[in-house]
């Protein structure tokens, strides 16, 4: 009988704790070797005879499978020792050294590899080869490194890399402009099973499909990354996360309110054979990219841009139209919604200019609006390109510039057809724009970072030339309809006055105004507002299931008074600007009187608004005012009310412990004089517990109040969050959220 010959290789410790520790990977798990680019880390190679170093230790590390080659950087041979040269056309190249404290004599070798901070991120598979035998020396999963200056995505700022990329926790700003309400959402980006879900993600891309060789090697660009995110995160044009839906029903899925994280969302993607989600809008989808990126290691935040225009005949202008009666009516495909949510990357742009102008926060956006080079995703599109008008760079600027910065033309339909222009609202678009604060909660403010000061005539500079750099760049693409339709509404609002040469700054042009006058750019406002000046304010906080009270006020400077006609209308909208059902008109007669404010009662009832506001956001409240003796002119205010959910709380007492079984407690009481019926719970929070669960309550009667225990299971040490969504027959998806620190 032949004796079994034995292997030379007898082990390998990964050191997998002391490794994702070093590479702040630990919080995903310790026992899979999870690593980031440039930075080394270090396993021990038992051999069960000497090493003798005149025989070295072949050592392939690849990536890509069968795709792999050193030319694009997905196969890198070593040795150790390390006798032989790199191949001249070898992209990201490894290191490995024999660490001092090795025994060579005893076959105890401990290695130090490093990949290059170039490296495509992704699975590895590492085999080591010693005298014709093969061993899987080890499979490392490769990530972004934002602690490495070398790495494109590095952020010198470790309270930033703590918020950005460590924090599992987030604020995501909606409501509208006047009414800012902060939204708990649990990123869950250090999931155990994050890891496997997001490089499925990336390789289900469409660019996988054609080319995995060259999407592989590509991983080592951010860039190339957060593109291929933003396209997968939604379902549209392949097996994508999340499937979006704009409007009741949400047959076959969870309405997009539903969600308290983005965890459940890719857990269920991955359980359900990679079928989308059902259902997203752009919250959702910039919660789940932003776990993604995270995970990834490319830094990344939630990003809300209060009044967001929907630009789609790229004209960088908005119309809306109105009736005489105060409704909007749906007439053009440009929108302003509510809110708009996207993301912002943290990369360098070397692919944009050599002296790192446009390095920095990338608007990223996952929402399918338009598409972009045949694919629905948006950018990164440099935040600096943005900020200065630089409208023909890559990716999507014009699209995300029009977004914060389009001018808005209201439009009086007439009964009999034709219209009257009401205004042209430079201001409008793009107020608010809002993230969550380092290390806190609170909200900071970005709008500064993405114009200039609205009613400065640098804003104006800047957005006529961003309309001439669109209009060349749409010339070169042969878009010739769209240009022109740019030239006669966009570039019609302004002209810039000629210079002998190139302003080198900002504060040396002049521009002409629509009026004919010019004045320097240290001017700070534009022409007065129009002769009747009308606001809406709040008589009492608009809260769900109270009646909604709201008072109009107009003023004028006339020293006659001046019979008006007003129009009152109250239409539920969905927070993309979509509208429903038409909750109340009325009409009045009144007079302003010289130096006096006019006070007109809006009163919206619950009863009223009750079915109407059932699946919808917010409402529009629209007030068209004209003089009777000159009714040439009219006026419009508008004033979008978000409406205040009544009141729940979800709490956890006493020390937490990990693995250690405990409760939360939910209490809520019905507000309205009716019953709530179909009510449930669901909670959820990375950490705490493993998925979503559902609670079925029953109904609940009129001025009663429920106290709920949900048990579970701390499963991560550290700072955890506790969701909770109350939904019912009256009031949908009403949340909670508490912070618990899981002991040890």
């Amino acid at each position: 009988m032949t004796k079994e010959k034995k292997s030379l290789f007898e082990g390998v410790d990964l050191q997998c704790e002391t490794n994702n520790t070093a590479h702040r990977t630990h919080v995903i798990r310790v026992d899979q070797l999870i690593v980031r680019r440039g930075q080394p880390f270090t396993l021990t190679l038992n051999l069960t005879e000497g090493f003798n170093e005149t025989t070295p230790l072949f050592i392939n590390i690849a990536t890509g499978g069968e795709f792999a080659t050193q030319r694009q950087g997905t196969l890198c041979l070593l040795m150790v020792p390390d006798l032989v040269a790199q191949s001249p056309e070898a992209k990201a190249v490894w290191k490995v050294e024999l660490d001092v404290k090795s025994s060579t004599q005893t076959g105890n070798l401990i290695l130090t590899f490093t990949p290059p901070a170039d490296a495509p991120i992704g699975l590895y598979k590492m085999v080591a080869n010693y005298k014709d035998e093969k061993m899987l020396l080890a499979e490392p999963t490769v990530l972004f490194n934002p602690w490495c200056a070398e790495d494109w995505v590095f952020l010198d700022d470790e309270k930033k890399r703590q918020e950005y990329v460590m924090n599992e926790h987030g604020q995501i700003f909606i409501g509208s402009v006047d009414f800012i309400f902060p939204g708990d959402w649990d990123y869950g980006q250090f999931d155990e099973s994050m890891v496997s879900i997001c490089m499925k993600l990336l390789d289900l891309n469409h660019k996988h499909e054609k080319d995995p060789a060259d999407d592989v090697s590509a991983r080592c660009n951010p860039i190339y990354v957060s593109r291929v995110v933003s396209a997968m995160v939604n379902s549209n044009d392949d097996h994508g996360v999340v499937e979006g839906q704009w409007g009741a029903p949400y047959d076959g899925g969870k309405a997009p309110s539903h969600w308290t994280g983005s965890f459940p969302i890719l857990n269920q993607w991955q359980k359900n054979e990679y079928h989308p989600v059902k259902y997203g809008q752009c919250w959702v989808y910039a919660g789940v990219m932003c776990s993604v990126m995270r995970l990834l290691g490319i830094p990344c935040r939630t990003v809300t841009n209060f009044s967001s225009a929907h630009d789609t005949d790229e004209n960088l202008t908005i119309d809306r139209f109105h009736s005489e009666d105060g409704l909007d009516m749906e007439f053009a495909m440009d929108s302003i919604w509510n809110f708009h949510v996207w993301t912002e990357g943290w990369m360098r742009r070397p692919d944009l200019s050599e002296d790192s102008r446009y390095d920095g926060w990338q608007v990223l956006d996952p929402t399918p609006q338009e598409t972009s080079d045949g694919i629905y995703c948006c950018g990164p599109a440099a935040k600096e390109a943005i900020l200065k008008g630089d409208t023909d760079l890559k990716y999507d600027v014009p699209f995300v510039y029009a977004e914060v910065n389009a001018d808005c033309v209201d439009w009086l339909v007439r009964a009999d057809g034709s219209l009257e222009k009401i205004e042209a609202d430079p201001k409008k678009v793009g107020q608010c724009i809002s993230t969550k604060a380092v290390g806190s909660d609170e909200r900071e403010d970005l709008t500064d970072e993405y114009k200039y000061k609205e009613g400065t005539k640098k804003e104006r500079f800047v957005f006529m030339r961003a309309c001439i750099t669109h209009y060349n760049h749409l010339m070169k693409q042969n878009k010739v309809f769209e240009a022109h339709l740019l030239e006669e509404t966009a570039a019609g609002n302004l002209t810039i006055i000629e210079t002998e040469s190139e302003p080198s700054s900002l504060n040396e042009a002049s521009v002409e105004l629509p009026n004919g006058t010019t004045e320097e750019t240290d001017a700070e406002t534009l022409p007065p507002p129009p002769k009747v000046t009308m606001r809406f304010e709040e008589v009492s906080k608009p809260e769900n299931g109270q009646d909604v009270s709201l008072n109009l006020v107009l003023s004028s400077e006339s020293t006659a008074d001046r019979p008006l006609s007003i129009s009152i209308c109250v239409q539920a909208m969905k927070y993309n600007g979509k509208l429903g059902e038409t909750i109340k008109t009325e009409k009045k007669k009144e007079t302003l009187l010289p130096e006096k404010e006019l006070s007109i009662p809006i009163l919206v009832p619950f009863s009223v608004y009750r079915e109407p506001m059932l699946d919808f956001d917010s409402m529009r409240v629209s007030a068209v005012v004209k003089d009777i003796e000159n009714s040439d002119h009219p006026y419009l205010a508008e004033d979008d009310v978000v409406l205040l959910d009544p009141p729940i709380t979800i709490t956890i007492s006493g020390d937490v412990r990990l693995n250690i079984p405990t409760e939360a407690e939910v209490l809520f009481r019905n507000p309205v004089n009716e019953t709530l019926k179909d009510c449930s719970l669901t909670v959820s929070g990375s950490g705490l517990w493993r998925d979503e669960h559902e609670f079925k309550l029953g109904d609940m009667l009129p001025s009663t109040q429920f106290r709920v225990k949900l048990p579970f299971h701390p499963y991560k040490v550290g700072q955890k969050t506790a969701m909770v969504d109350f939904d019912s027959s009256v009031f949908r998806d009403i949340k909670a959220s508490c912070t618990v620190t899981v002991k040890k």
